[in-house]
């Protein structure tokens, strides 16, 4: 059953906008979506950058909207689609910004160990590896994924995170000690670079 949007006496006419666009929009109305972008796309374009290049804001808006558009049967939102635009730009980028900082740790990694590959640099090796770093890291159950990132790419002591986490320090250590041991079985052929692993 399609889902209704109650319409709140309170609305105000662009809050009311929204929800006729977006009503027409799940029904495949490519007109609604292209008014939906134009009026949104410079406000999350200058909420985006400030949290990422100003290179990277246009990019983390349009996937953001693509991916709106082609998962648009599936939307739903609580409060506003104004919120929900600019929620859904906000996680993208602080999975980009993770993701920076994630390529940046494996090309020192790989410059650290693999000097000499690493004179004539490949970026696609680099990117594929961070690729595969990225997604085993995705597929741990998310209490050993928190724990890992904040150990290796926060440099928290265990107990730093046991009292972030509210747990204990030994828990930390078990749910690390796991993460590493599933990791370590998905990515077994770049064990040699990847010195967080050990």
């Amino acid at each position: 059953m399609e889902r209704r949007y109650h319409i709140d006496p309170s609305y105000d006419e662009d809050e009311l906008e929204d929800i006729r666009l977006f009503t027409s929009i799940r029904h495949g109305d490519v007109k609604a979506f292209d008014m939906l972008f134009l009026k949104y796309y410079p406000r999350l374009c200058a909420y985006a950058s400030q949290f990422v290049a100003q290179n990277d804001t246009e990019e983390v808006v349009q996937d953001m909207m693509m991916w709106f558009w082609e998962n648009r049967a599936m939307q739903v939102y609580e409060v506003s689609l104004k919120r929900y635009l600019f929620k859904a730009v906000k996680n993208r980028c602080l999975t980009l910004i993770n993701r920076n900082e994630l390529k940046e740790r494996v090309v020192t990694v790989v410059s650290q160990e693999m000097e000499e590959i690493y004179d004539d640099p490949d970026i696609y090796e680099v990117e594929e590896l961070t690729r595969r770093i990225e997604s085993a890291l995705q597929a741990l159950p998310e209490n050993y994924r928190k724990a890992f990132e904040l150990n290796r790419f926060h440099d928290l002591s265990y107990k730093e995170i046991a009292q972030q986490l509210n747990t204990s320090p030994k828990t930390i250590d078990y749910r690390i000690q796991k993460a590493l041991k599933i990791l370590r079985g998905k990515l077994r052929e770049y064990l040699h670079v990847l010195l967080f692993l050990h």
